[in-house]
């Protein structure tokens, strides 16, 4: 079997409840998810073995996302934990002619703030056949082993 590793912020997602709007909204649903964690559970659902890389807070928000991810069966040895928050966006699910609209609110998160030599990629990629992350995934301004956040 493959060995898919992917990299990139996961989120914590608040959404109103029944396609209601941010301005009628008492509540919201949390869900954990961003694109390369979407994949990664998208993956580990068709069976394949699937590793997420990222940075998440040490606190009790951090410790659901990974338990949310451990249920799925993915392999979570390589996510470090630090930094102050979680990022968070909000979706308002669309209805009828209406279009969903989102508002990110991820400054100063733990991935964002993540520093060289935090993830051992020579001990994450032994035995990977794949690599996975998106443009949304930037260590401060691009992705290159030049840059100090992405060594």
């Amino acid at each position: 079997m493959k060995k898919i590793v992917a990299f990139g912020e996961i989120m914590l997602r608040l959404a109103p409840p029944n396609f209601q709007r941010f301005t009628q909204a008492r509540s919201f649903e949390a869900i954990y998810g961003g694109g390369e964690a979407n994949v990664v559970v998208s993956l580990a659902n068709f069976g394949e073995e699937v590793e997420f890389v990222t940075r998440l807070p040490k606190n009790e928000l951090g410790d659901a996302c990974l338990m949310n991810l451990r249920g799925y069966g993915i392999h979570t040895e390589h996510i470090v934990r630090g930094g102050e928050r979680i990022g968070i966006y909000f979706l308002e699910t669309g209805a009828s002619q209406r279009m969903s609209k989102v508002i990110y609110d991820r400054a100063n998160s733990a991935l964002a703030s993540i520093q060289t030599g935090m993830i051992n990629w020579k001990k994450v990629f032994e035995g990977a056949d794949w690599f996975h992350w998106t443009g949304i995934t930037r260590c401060r301004g691009g992705l290159s082993r030049s840059h100090p956040g992405c060594a």
